[in-house]
């Protein structure tokens, strides 16, 4: 196994990318039913509003959307209140296919196979799935946990006996073993109190403090780790409780600190912002770990780090890094590139409901840490935020995203609330670049925007997920409901690029659970590296001219299934490549493409 890593800090007060001046997203009119709209480079196809009964005034967190996961033809959209699943038949126009009432927040789902898991973590949840709620200190009927159903039937899902857990289950995130396909595991994150041991056995609360705490089993400073066997779900259990934020050097379970000491701080205990850190005084929980098979890694948003977690035995992951950065108020979500080479991290300042985005608010607050993995070790590249400033009206911080799948280059499709979806390219993690866009004006509903009584109102709303998946990207929106987006192409992105990516078809997608995408040979996937090359300026002149001819060529014959002609102007056009850089991606595109026809 690998050897812990140690705290190092990110870049911090770097400065990052100003807001843009004169952007079509700012000061866009308010409205709920309809809206007002800005987009650049991708278009909203279809919108799906909530319907009863999962549909409420915006506000009302007992029926929020939350995240989504994907199986087959299907998009199964989290909500406070239970599960939507939707029918994808036709990518661009969803249908409503059923609903299952199961309160309890936050609602994330992922699925695999025939089961999907649900994140429970409010003290309402029930074992019944009942909507009375459960009241009292200690109720027999309360379930805080991973809930597990069967969906073989999603018109009848039938729910397991579950996982309950000692802080609920904020959100939970898959993860496999190649070794091991009997069972996959369950990373729980519980982000809410301790429940009492009166209520469920074991949970041990503690008082949050800077002093080394080393002694008794604590419920903070630890995960969950469930192993579910997929021949008996029902028998999912608990397997393991790592402590992932202990100090090697001292045993101490709550190691790792959110920030610097105060005493070396300009504003004491406080963000630069002036706002409190979430957590103070020290990180005690992950708000949602991702996991990267191919690697055996998992990046860890633990409250107030980032870390880097070896997961070679899934059940003893072991900390390889962790990172701390005095702009980030609260590490939320993560995710790599197809490679596992580079991680960003988000950092949901003001815990999603808070006016982040304003003219105000630095970019380098409540934004993206783009970080190069270097071995065991992270390493600071930048910070991205969406770069369009919004009003005080709308809650807009860092939120869950994506990889878009076009080979030779890292893209993301990012979440930002009510600042609407971004796409950008880290590609360069030292100069991340938004390549297209889409934002609604402030939701006015139920209170008027701008509201004489309170200037700085806010309806909740806005994109909680963007994720791509066969061909769409999709987005589960707070308040708004199930939004169906295609990206366009531009000088950007170009149509080799998108149709490469639209080739990806995936059976099954969970965001935090990132499969390494591997594509096939085709002229697609090849056009696409011909494009960057010719992009970048490393495809040009006499070498451009003889690349471009003997591909069209080899295209026409394919087509007309001449092989042996099409393999010829193959073999001609990768004569005239160098080996390095662009025009050596390109080669090897098209010696793939070339011994696959």
């Amino acid at each position: 196994m690998r050897a812990a890593g140690v705290i190092t800090l990110a870049a911090a007060l770097l400065p990052a990318t100003a807001y843009a001046a004169d952007d079509p997203r700012e000061d866009l009119a308010p409205g709920y039913f309809p809206w007002s709209e800005a987009s650049s480079n991708i278009e909203l196809l279809d919108n799906d509003p909530r319907v009863a009964p999962f549909d409420a005034p915006p506000g009302n967190f007992g029926f929020v959307n939350s995240d989504l996961a994907f199986s087959g033809d299907r998009a199964f959209v989290g909500s406070f209140n239970g599960f939507q699943v939707y029918d994808l038949s036709d990518p661009t126009d969803p249908a409503l296919e059923a609903s299952f009432v199961c309160p309890g927040g936050q609602g994330d789902v992922s699925v695999h196979g025939d089961l999907l898991f649900m994140s429970v973590e409010e003290t309402r949840g029930r074992i019944d799935c009942g909507a009375q709620g459960a009241p009292g200190a200690v109720n027999p009927e309360r379930f805080r946990g991973v809930r597990i159903f069967d969906i073989s039937d999603v018109a009848n899902p039938v729910q397991l006996p579950g996982v309950q857990t000692c802080r609920g289950s904020h959100t939970h995130t898959i993860v496999t073993d190649p070794d091991d396909p009997e069972n996959i595991y369950i990373y729980n994150s519980g982000t809410s109190g301790v429940r009492s041991p009166l209520e469920l056995a074991g949970c041990e609360n503690a008082a949050l403090t800077q002093s080394p705490v080393t002694t008794g089993n604590p419920t903070q400073w630890r995960i969950d780790v469930i192993k579910v066997p997929l021949a008996a779900p029902e028998t999912a259990a608990i397997v393991s409780q790592p402590r992932i934020f202990t100090d090697p050097a001292t045993g101490a379970f709550n190691g790792l600190q959110n920030t610097l000491p105060c005493a070396q701080q300009p504003v004491g205990c406080l963000h630069p912002s002036g706002t409190q850190y979430s957590p103070t005084p020290n990180t005690n929980t992950c708000h949602d770990v991702t996991a990267f098979p191919a690697r055996e890694l998992v990046a860890g948003a633990c409250q107030g780090n980032g870390i880097l977690l070896d997961v070679e035995d899934p059940e003893n992951p072991v900390r390889l890094d962790a990172v701390a950065d005095p702009n980030f108020s609260y590490w939320h979500s993560a995710s790599f590139n197809n490679d596992g080479t580079k991680v960003i991290f988000t950092d949901e300042w003001g815990g999603g409901t808070s006016a982040r985005c304003r003219e105000t608010d630095k970019p380098e607050w409540g934004a993206d840490a783009l970080f190069d993995i270097a071995g065991d070790q992270m390493e600071f590249a930048s910070y991205y935020k969406m770069p369009a400033a919004q009003t005080v009206n709308e809650n807009c911080v860092a939120h869950n995203s994506s990889l878009v799948p076009v080979p030779g280059r890292d893209i993301l499709v990012q979440a930002w609330y009510q600042g609407g979806l971004s796409v950008i390219d880290f590609s360069d993690t030292a100069n991340p670049v938004e390549i297209a866009y889409f934002d609604r004006g402030p939701v006015n509903s139920p209170f008027p925007i701008p509201d004489p009584s309170n200037p700085n109102r806010i309806n909740l709303g806005g994109l909680w997920s963007t994720y791509w998946y066969n061909g769409q990207v999709y987005g589960s929106e707070i308040a708004r409901g199930f939004d169906t987006f295609g990206l366009l192409t531009s000088d950007l992105l170009s149509e080799n690029e998108l149709d490469a990516a639209r080739e990806v078809r995936l059976e099954e997608f969970n965001a935090q659970h990132q499969q390494k995408i591997v594509w096939k040979p085709s002229f697609n996937v090849a056009g696409a590296y011909y494009d960057q090359a010719v992009r970048s300026g490393a495809l040009a002149g006499k070498t451009l001219a003889t690349v471009t001819k003997h591909l069209d060529k080899a295209e026409e014959l394919a087509g007309k299934g001449e092989v042996a002609s099409a393999k010829e102007q193959l073999t001609n056009a990768i004569r005239a490549l160098g080996d390095s850089g662009d025009q050596g991606e390109l080669k090897q595109a098209l010696r793939e493409l070339r011994d696959s026809l």
